[in-house]
Parts: structure tokens; C-alpha cells; sequence
């Protein structure tokens, strides 16, 4: 097969349900550390017992279980939010049902909330507000025993003492984000990947928030280094901040292309193998791949493949028909809604965004080296002329969200961050 092909499958994957005209809706989810009030490890029994309780005593069916019985996946009877682990055990996500303004959701979850934090406290546990679980290095890092979570895990884990990357493949494990989704349509989903692409200095001055205590690292963000320092950003095109704008549709999809295809499936096992190019896996002959108990096996590639593509670009074109925006670390719990609420109203006055940023003044300034920006505006100390070029720039990108939501007329305003 030629390589027109590969750009083919992935158009046919990520357009066919994108609507012409959507209504836009908000899909929000939160990661959590699980976190031992006492210091030290997080206890998994507490945990698990966790979902247990909410399964007996509340309004929640379980959708999974792990090898051992456990129910790792639950689902509302109510309406589609769930509760689940996600990677591991200390970590608890909230992935809600899509809502039509944020404040349907922050009412869901203060009462999650309070049912959880109630039950999680008579054990010396707590959720907290933080993209890095505090005590990552005491922790059972292992997976949840799931198999999407140990072939994760175990594909990260190739990555161990690899030149350029860092030594913590486990950081699946501890390293928690706030995701929110958003309806695109054909029109404007380019406009959407690269405005936000654009902005993401801005979201990390706004919104780091995952300090990493073992390294040296000079950032407040480390959760950017966990991915692009890993086996997920070994392709660059896989991970993180695009390096450029995309101009059509067959530029996004080229850029999409050198995307990473890791993992496969046949017989209901599941393999995975060192990263290829989506551009370049149907004319590989076979395959080196391993199963979860280890053994390696020659794999044939399948068109059927790619329906496990997925990329990990802060910008991410889901096939649902949403983008969604994957690089705020999650927030403290007065701040929980702060990210939504951003992206929302810089979608709702997409236009207005997008001019001011052809000729913005901080780009005249500090260049448009998107990933750099990132990187650069996520340290730990900023020069003078440094913060207050971001400073600028970030009131200004919060006053265009700001009219975006207030033209909505639901109080959404209310949630964007302050300076």
C-alpha cells in the first residue's frame, strides 16, 4: 500500500464524525491523585474499596473489572459520567457527561465529591488538587491490572534507559491532567488546533501546576517533559506542542501521518511494538511486537490498526468529532472549572482570537516557536521582561475568552482564572 493510503485511513478516521454545524458541547475530565493524608504510600485496598462502596451504595453499574474482580470502571445510572482508575490506582478520573455550560458539571461533581472525600478521609485518604501525585516515588506505581493499562505501561517502560529520554517510564502512574473537549466543525477545526496551539505558552503561565520534586528540571510543568521525553514523543509529531501552523487540511494530515502506530491487537491479545510513523506502517513487511506476558511475535500490519490510533498533541483531533486539549495539569480545587472555562470562551470568540494573534505583540517579541514558548514560559523564575511579555499576553487572551462567554449569557465568566 502507498503511502497516500495511511493519510486516507486517518481522514476517514477523524472527519467522518465531524458535523457541519454542531452544537457546541462540553466534555470535561479530571484526574486526581489519590493521596495517603498521612504521608507515604496511597493504600490501593483503600482505593479499590472506593469504587466498591459507590457500586453498592450509589447510583453507579460498573462498566469493567479488572483480573481480580475488581470493578476499575463505573459508569452513572443517572446520566453518562464516570468514575474510573486511570493508568493506576492512585489515580482517580471524573470523565463527565457532555453538558451544555460547565456549571452542570460542577454540580455533579461537589457531590462525587463529597461522597468520595467523606468515604476516602475515614481511611486517611484524600483526592488532591495537583498534576503530580505527591508521593509518586512511595507509591505502587503499577498498572491497573487491565489489559489497555499494562500494555501502557509496559510500551512506556521501553523507554528505560534510552538515550534523550527521561528514566520515570512509570509516569503514567502519577502524572494527572484536565481535559476538556470541544465540538468542532469541518469549517473551523484547523482554526480551533491552531489558535490553541498558539496560546499554549499562555496556558502554561495560567495553569502549571505539576512540579516534579526528583529532578533538576527547570519547570513548573513537568508533566510536559514526562511525554515528550518519553516513548509517546519519540516521533515529535506524536506528543505535545505542534511546531507549526497548519495551512489545509492535507498539511494537518501529513503532520497527523508522522504520528505514532504502537499498538495492535489479534486474537483479542494485545502486542505493542516500538513507534512507527503512521505514514509508514502499511508497507512494513512484519512487525516485532510483544505481548503482555512478554513473548515476541512478527506482526503483519492491518489496515484495522490504525482504529487504536490516537495522538497525543496537546491539540487533539478526537474521531468524535471534538477536539480536545490535553496539556493543563489538573488544577487545585478552587480552580477546578478554570480551564474549561478558558477554552470555551476562546472557542466562542474563535474569530476575534485568531486576529489578534496574526499580529500579537508577543509574538513580535518572543518569536513564534510554539514549542519553545511553551517550554520557555513554564520555568520555575521568569525575567522581568519575560513576565511581563506573558503577563500582556495572557490578560489579553483572558479578556477575549471573557467576551466569548459573556456573549453566551450562562455566567460561565465566572470560572476563568485571575492573574
Amino acid at each position: 500500500m502507498e503511502m497516500m493510503d495511511s493519510i486516507q485511513i486517518l481522514k476517514e478516521r477523524y472527519l467522518k464524525n465531524i458535523k457541519e454545524n454542531p452544537t457546541v458541547y462540553i466534555g470535561i475530565e479530571l484526574e486526581f491523585p489519590i493521596v495517603n493524608s498521612q504521608g507515604g504510600a496511597t493504600d490501593t485496598n483503600v482505593a479499590k474499596n472506593l469504587l466498591k462502596r459507590l457500586l453498592e451504595e450509589y447510583d453507579f453499574e460498573s462498566e469493567r473489572f479488572d483480573r481480580d474482580g475488581n470493578p476499575i470502571q463505573l459508569k452513572s445510572t443517572k446520566n453518562e459520567d464516570r468514575i474510573l482508575f486511570e493508568v493506576s490506582y492512585n489515580t482517580l478520573e471524573f470523565a463527565f457527561a457532555k453538558a451544555s455550560r460547565i456549571q452542570e458539571v460542577e454540580e455533579r461533581f461537589k457531590n462525587y465529591l463529597s461522597i468520595i472525600q467523606a468515604i476516602l478521609r475515614k481511611e486517611n485518604h484524600e483526592i488532591q488538587g495537583k498534576g503530580i501525585h505527591p508521593f509518586w516515588a512511595e507509591n505502587d506505581n503499577s498498572p491497573v491490572k487491565y489489559p489497555r493499562y499494562e500494555m501502557l505501561m509496559q510500551y512506556l517502560a521501553m523507554g528505560k534507559n534510552m538515550d534523550g529520554l527521561h528514566n520515570y517510564p512509570e509516569y503514567g502512574a502519577f502524572i494527572c491532567g484536565s481535559q476538556v473537549q470541544l465540538d468542532v466543525s469541518r469549517e473551523n477545526y484547523l482554526t480551533v488546533i491552531n489558535v490553541f496551539n498558539q496560546i499554549e505558552a499562555a496556558k502554561a503561565y495560567l495553569f502549571a501546576n505539576s512540579e516534579f520534586s526528583d529532578s533538576s528540571w527547570d519547570t513548573k510543568i513537568a508533566r510536559d517533559i514526562f511525554w515528550e521525553q518519553s516513548m509517546h514523543g519519540i516521533l515529535q509529531e506524536n506528543a505535545g506542542v505542534n511546531s507549526k501552523d497548519f495551512q489545509t487540511e492535507d498539511d494537518f494530515f501529513a503532520y497527523l501521518s508522522k504520528s505514532a502506530v504502537f499498538t495492535a491487537e489479534r486474537e483479542g491479545k494485545s502486542y505493542y511494538f516500538y513507534p512507527i510513523a503512521a505514514n509508514e506502517y502499511m508497507s512494513q513487511k512484519t512487525i516485532e511486537a510483544y505481548s503482555l506476558s512478554g513473548e515476541k511475535i512478527n506482526l503483519t500490519p492491518r489496515e484495522a490498526d490504525f482504529k487504536n490510533h490516537r495522538s497525543y498533541q496537546y491539540q487533539d483531533l478526537t474521531t468524535r468529532g471534538t477536539v480536545e486539549f490535553r496539556s493543563v495539569c489538573t488544577q487545585p480545587f478552587n480552580k477546578t472549572f478554570a480551564s474549561a472555562a478558558f477554552h470555551l470562551g476562546i472557542l466562542e470568540n474563535l474569530e476575534n482570537v485568531k486576529a489578534y494573534l496574526q499580529d500579537a505583540p508577543f509574538f513580535q517579541e518572543e518569536g513564534r516557536d510554539y514549542k519553545a514558548l511553551r517550554r520557555k514560559f513554564s520555568k520555575k523564575e521568569l525575567s522581568a521582561s519575560e513576565r511581563e511579555h506573558i503577563y500582556e499576553f495572557t490578560k489579553s487572551l483572558l479578556q477575549l475568552a471573557r467576551a466569548g462567554l459573556l456573549a453566551r449569557q450562562l455566567g460561565e465568566e465566572a470560572y476563568l482564572p485571575t492573574l
